[in-house]
């Protein structure tokens, strides 16, 4: 996938001067196997996490090189999780080596194919990693470095921040549905300033009732800054007066209610400490400007970009870049039979998820993509897809300005300029 592979191909990468290594990863240990493209092979030994078991991979590698007479090393492993994170950096300043990853789901089909079996056992899956690599199934591995780096983090940190706040987001509406199940029915959203207050402050319909209507009226309309007035005060205390809410362990549910209520605010502060240092590393990448200049896509979505893909120079296409998040369309026909396309989805499914909330915001009135967007509906194709065809528009749009340098506001959109013009010179 990355640059350095479009002069060499896959089918030239690996040949009678070429070790294959592979490396079935684990969390305290590794499984490594080594083998050349003539059948010789160094039997699967186990390694540890650590600077000893690094050295002796390294060495075993080395040793096994010398013995046959090769020059170079390439190292596949399978793309799961941060457990190979440690090895891929002492490895990856070794002239001698070429990292790559292997799909798990290949390792997964191709298991059974090797031996008629579905056994699984440490020392059969770097044999069938190896397999896969000198047919060629493989990627480049992708490891970012400086700038690019601490963006991929900030941005799986602010990823992982989001599922706990809608983790206990979710905890907390089904508390409130348990002691008061009317409240959802007057305040639409919990977690608005309104809602928020409310329930730490007064959770039981009990407590909301000996308030008194005049003394809710006057929270309400202060805490929603005149959204909400008398009338939904009084549908408010209505509703406590004749909840059906539950009347046991009121206690625990209710301090659990106002820990949620605390954890979901803490959680939004910590979100917004993360998207603050977002400006600071994407001003070290110098095209972080040009991505920028895309009216509606924002600063979340071009450092996820940037990220996840190491840096957009690195591919040597955009056929390339477009199966990173997935976006690559496939289609199954047969015989007279001509399938629909549909996008792979075997990519990086956090890059695909910014791109398509870019694709939201582009594509609302006054977007760069509204019209192309409205076409598409025209045309009788579903929303969603739509919006998936917008999204592989934008990521070719985002490789076209970094490869040409151009910046998107000031080269491809004058005004007067029809918008299929515009995104036909971008891209």
């Amino acid at each position: 996938m990355e640059a350095k592979f479009s002069i060499p191909k896959k089918a030239n990468l690996i040949n009678e001067k070429t070790l294959i290594v592979a490396v079935d990863l684990g969390k305290d240990s590794n499984m490594g196997y080594c083998r050349t493209p003539n059948g010789f092979e160094v039997k699967p030994f186990r390694f540890s996490n650590n600077r000893e078991g690094f050295n002796h991979f390294w060495s075993t590698v080395q040793a096994a090189m010398a013995r046959y007479q090769l020059e170079r090393a390439v190292v596949g492993f399978e793309s799961t999780g941060s457990y190979g994170e440690p090895l891929e950096h002492f490895l990856k300043d070794k002239p001698e080596v070429v990292l790559v990853q292997v799909n798990p789901m290949h390792v997964k089909r191709f298991k059974e194919v090797t031996d008629n079996s579905p056994n699984k056992r440490d020392e059969k899956d770097p044999r069938v990693i190896a397999q896969l690599m000198q047919m060629g199934s493989f990627l480049s591995c992708i490891i970012p470095e400086g700038a690019p780096a601490q963006l991929r983090e900030l941005i799986h940190a602010r990823e992982f921040q989001i599922k706990l706040q809608v983790q206990a987001s979710n905890r907390l509406q089904d508390l409130v549905h348990k002691v008061f199940p009317e409240f959802s029915s007057v305040i639409k959203n919990p977690l608005c300033e309104t809602g928020r207050y409310l329930l730490y402050h007064y959770p039981r319909p009990e407590q909301i009732t000996s308030l008194g209507l005049r003394e809710l009226t006057k929270i309400m309309q202060q805490k929603s800054r005149g959204k909400l007035g008398p009338w939904h005060a009084k549908r408010l205390w209505e509703a406590a007066r004749d909840s059906v809410g539950v009347k046991q362990a009121l206690a625990s549910l209710c301090l659990e209610i106002r820990l949620l209520l605390q954890q979901i605010e803490d959680i939004g502060k910590t979100i917004q400490q993360i998207e603050v240092q977002l400006p600071c590393w994407l001003g070290q990448v110098p095209y972080s400007k040009r991505l920028l200049s895309i009216k509606g896509v924002g600063a979340v979505t071009v450092a996820g970009v940037i990220g996840e893909s190491g840096g957009l120079e690195r591919f040597s296409g955009q056929k390339a870049l477009m199966k990173l998040p997935g976006l690559n369309l496939y289609e199954i026909s047969s015989g007279k039979h001509q399938g629909e396309r549909h996008i792979s989805k075997r990519g990086r499914p956090l890059l695909r998820k910014l791109l398509y909330f870019a694709a939201l915001n582009t594509t609302r009135r006054g977007g760069i993509m509204y019209l192309k967007y409205q076409e598409m509906l025209a045309r009788g194709m579903e929303k969603i897809k739509a919006q998936v065809a917008i999204s592989r528009k934008l990521l070719r749009l985002m490789y076209a300005l970094v490869r040409d340098n151009k910046d998107y506001i000031h080269s491809c959109s004058d005004p007067s300029t029809p918008l299929r013009t515009r995104l036909r010179k971008a891209a």
